[in-house]
């Protein structure tokens, strides 16, 4: 079919135009033409001027005269009125243009139809060239359909719209066999049964659709994916409310709904749709499922889009393209036919070589080898599985596979040799891909299987003693605190060997394996069969007590201490004697978490440490020693964090002479934590669990390597006030950690050369019980630090057992006489006396006075009196963050 042969196969332009169109001058009220739109007319002249004929001009050129000229149909309700003066088109007024209004809630009494109509027509002229296509081009193109035919002098010829479209283009055989669920619009606006008429009008207007449906709530007991429709409301339904003059913000949908419904399923056919429409003179139909919910709705708009000529012609021109296409492709194919068979007969000799070698590779294989067909039954079994399973190939044939594999996909030979299948096999496919069969392949996996076990233990267990290690043993602890939540108990013990380290560092980490080798022989002689014994860590167990109250578990526990406290281990001609500290903490109902669980045990252990070595500690929630020395136990993790993250940070405070001018100014450097949550921490808080767990080396040489950075950076960019600022003395806490520490001053010498730090404006400072405590090592350090050219300071002087008996041997350039004398300097007569003792000692010996916690003025006129040479507290200033450049 060449591309002009179209108009042989579908209907002229003239037989899909309406030639009576509705039509009304400019000045016609609104009221009236609504009345006309609703069918009611004084004059079926109002259709077409009265006594008018219409004569129009054919594509053809041909005329249809007067005799000719179609009767004026039986007025019926329209959908659009076009509105004319002189038969010239000046524009249209639709169903839409009336929800528009309503959902606008205008008032539309007196109101002349040019005031509303669209006046950006689109139209067609119709000209000799004009066929239907250009129609359907038109209305496709503007989404619209009521498509006005004027002729070239833009008079009024008549109308094209969808119901005239559709009565023309009715090809039965393409709506039979095209279902409603192709061409039906599943996005439907729906309202429920007590909404308003203006509400519908207003989802009209605001989705732009043509009607609204209707529905109820479907069945508590029964409910559906989608609501049940009941009834429907359309632009032409809106067109006769409003003749009808209803209060549209008053009445309900449900009055005045069409329904009940005529509904469709989504595998009905668009015949039937098509003939429901015109018995019912409808343009929609809704579409239910079987629950008579709502699935979507077909309109006269999906007939068209089903029957759509300009797809049936292109439809038509595709195939007559493929048809010269397969013509051409068959002469072709005709050449190729003798070529092809030469091939075909070459790749079948290929194929029995092929198969020649699959059939020699199959049989002389070297492990086990069987074809399966689709339904499990074994076809083919090569020499090498029959020898494996010791049978023959007939009494292996129609097996299957659960015949002979185990539920784990092994085999197990007569001689006890495991072979193991590889899952799912190798599909065998026909020349047309379609899977006739499988390949199972038999592997020996005895070594892998053993491979596997032997990773899977060590996964679970310690190398060195066989005993479980800490994962899986917090895995059996974690169990055991599910089961004790229905009201059983257990116990766990944490063990820690005492005197482990000797051994260990005497005879070497060899012996020291092989004593936690004999320790835990001791340890198994005692457990029960129920309980769990795990290592946990370096010469650390771990003990959990199945079923086991604590009364019991201190029995058992208690004879395993004696074993180990009785125990004699030999090496090298000496003889060691071990302890075990054990910490006990009961599992009940009343235990909250694993981390809880285990440090609880743990601080119990450390107890038992602390009582002496080789003793029993059980853990109660109330025990305040526990207590303490866990809250220690969580600054040092604290402290440890800090250091890490870089949470520790410097503050000072001012030490100023008591009578101004007679000494240079002093700055205490202080030491602060800054906590998880942004909060500033004293150290009062974590020094003393930093000095009872060995931190303070760590956290001293912190300090002097943070304040010397800063110290040297600041004033090499300030070169020209470093002279003037040698006056001024920076005091750097010690504690007695590093005074005991023989490595501390090879880090202070190299941290002066490394930041060459002038060490006369550097003094140290420890307490007076840390230099008693240490006073052979305190005297010395004191001496190779001012060698050095550093100052030293004695701290909360006073305090001490006979102070002013030792403070003769300690060679400290500063005194700081302890606030707790100070505080009370005012009220309290002996403590006036011991200061001005301990200021005219100090004095005679050299050594210059600063007094503690000054808190007012009267301290200071006190401190004149007596004369004390330096004043520190918050009356002279609080501790702030350190900057230089605020001093």
């Amino acid at each position: 079919m060449q591309p002009d042969d179209r108009g042989n196969y579908l209907p002229a332009l003239e037989k899909v135009i309406e030639y009576f169109p509705l039509k009304v001058t400019p000045d016609t009220l609104l009221t009236k033409v609504l009345a006309l739109m609703n069918g009611v007319s004084e004059s079926i002249g109002e259709r077409c001027s009265i006594g008018e004929r219409c004569s129009i001009k054919l594509p053809s050129g041909a005329r249809v005269m007067e005799e000719e000229a179609p009767a004026v149909p039986v007025v019926e309700r329209a959908s659009c009125v076009l509105v004319t003066r002189e038969t010239q088109l000046l524009g249209i007024f639709t169903e839409r243009d009336l929800v528009r209004l309503v959902a606008e809630n205008r008032d539309l009494t007196s109101v002349a139809i040019a005031e509303v109509m669209t006046r950006e027509i689109v139209a067609l002229t119709l000209t000799d060239s004009e066929d239907i296509f250009s129609a359907l081009q038109l209305m496709r193109q503007h989404r619209i359909r009521h498509l006005p035919v004027v002729d070239e002098q833009k008079q009024v010829l008549g109308i094209v719209t969808t119901t005239s479209l559709r009565k023309v283009l009715q090809p039965s055989n393409l709506l039979t066999f095209r279902k409603v669920e192709e061409m039906m619009s599943t996005e439907v606006i729906h309202a429920p049964v007590n909404v308003s008429i203006l509400s519908v009008a207003k989802l009209m207007s605001r989705h732009k659709v043509s009607c609204v449906v209707i529905t109820e709530e479907t069945d508590e007991e029964m409910p559906s994916s989608a609501p049940n429709p009941v009834g429907i409301i359309t632009e032409r339904d809106i067109v006769q409310f409003q003749r009808l003059e209803l209060n549209f913000a008053r009445t309900l949908a449900q009055k005045v709904m069409s329904g009940p419904l005529v509904c469709v399923s989504p595998k009905d056919s668009l015949w039937k749709v098509h003939q429901e429409m015109q018995k019912l003179l409808v343009r929609r139909l809704v579409v239910i499922g079987s629950r008579r919910e709502l699935l979507g709705i077909v309109t006269q708009t999906s007939l068209l889009k089903a029957i759509d000529p300009t797809e049936i012609y292109a439809t038509f021109k595709t195939l007559q393209k493929v048809v010269e296409t397969q013509t051409s492709q068959l002469v072709q194919i005709n050449q190729q036919l003798h070529q092809e068979i030469e091939v075909r007969k070459q790749v079948e000799a290929l194929l029995q070589k092929s198969e020649e070698h699959y059939r020699l590779a199959f049989e002389e294989a070297e492990i086990g080898m069987v074809t399966i067909s689709p339904d499990g039954r074994w076809l083919k079994v090569n020499r090498h599985l029959c020898a494996i399973l010791g049978k023959s190939e007939a009494e292996l044939l129609g097996k299957t596979s659960q015949d002979i594999i185990d539920s784990h996909g092994i085999i197990i030979t007569p001689d006890g040799k495991e072979y193991a299948i590889n899952e799912p096999g190798t599909p065998i496919c026909d020349r047309n891909g379609r899977i006739i069969g499988n390949v199972l392949v038999f592997r020996d996996v005895t070594q892998s299987q053993k491979l596997t076990r032997q990773l899977s233990w060590q996964a679970t267990h310690d190398s060195l003693t066989g005993l479980l290690n800490r994962r899986a043993f917090e895995q059996k602890l974690l169990e055991a605190l599910t089961i004790a939540r229905d009201q059983q108990q257990h116990v766990l013990c944490y063990i820690d060997l005492d005197q482990f380290k000797i051994v260990n560092d005497t005879c070497g980490h060899l012996v020291g394996d092989e004593l936690l080798r004999q320790v835990t022989s001791l340890f198994q002689r005692r457990v029960r069969s129920t309980d769990i014994l795990a290592r946990l860590g370096g010469d650390e167990f771990g003990l959990l007590l199945y079923q086991c109250s604590l009364e019991q578990a201190s029995e058992i526990v208690e004879t395993i201490r004696e074993l180990i406290q009785d125990f004699r281990f030999p090496c090298a001609g000496k003889t060691f004697t071990i302890g075990a500290s054990m910490g006990l903490v009961l599992i009940d109902a009343l235990s909250q978490d694993l981390n809880s669980l285990l440090g609880a045990a743990d601080a119990a252990c450390y107890a038992a440490k602390d009582k002496g070595r080789n003793s029993i500690h059980i853990y109660r929630p109330d025990d305040l020693e526990l207590v303490r020395q866990r809250g220690e136990r969580n600054w040092i993790a604290e402290v440890d964090r800090a250091l890490e993250e870089n949470r520790l940070c410097l503050y000072y405070q001012k030490i100023v002479p008591v009578i101004k001018g007679s000494g240079r100014e002093h700055y205490e450097i202080l030491l602060r934590l800054v906590s998880s949550t942004g909060e500033i921490v004293s150290p009062g808080a974590f020094i003393p669990a930093a000095e009872r767990y060995g931190l303070m080396p760590t956290i001293d040489q912190w300090v002097i390597n943070t304040f010397f950075d800063s110290y040297s950076r600041h004033y090499k960019a300030n070169l020209t006030e470093a002279e003037s600022r040698y006056d001024r003395l920076y005091t750097i806490n010690l504690s007695g950690a590093s005074v005991s520490d023989d490595r501390f001053l090879d880090f202070l010498q190299e941290q002066l050369s490394r930041y060459l730090i002038n060490p006369q404006t550097i003094c140290f400072e420890i307490t007076e019980t840390a230099a008693i405590a240490n006073l052979t090592q305190a005297v010395q350090l004191i001496h190779s630090v001012k060698e050095l050219g550093c100052c030293f300071a004695l701290d909360d002087f006073g305090t001490g057992m006979s102070s002013l008996a030792y403070l003769k041997n300690l060679p400290v350039d500063y005194l700081k006489i302890d606030g707790s004398f100070i505080r009370n300097l005012i009220g309290d007569r002996i403590d006036s006396i011991m200061v001005e003792s301990f200021n005219r000692i100090s004095h005679a010996m050299g050594i210059q006075t600063i007094a503690e916690f000054v808190e007012n003025e009267a301290i200071i006129v006190k401190l004149q009196e007596i004369g004390v040479d330096y004043a520190q507290g918050y009356h002279i200033a609080r501790p702030r963050s350190l900057s230089f450049d605020e001093e």
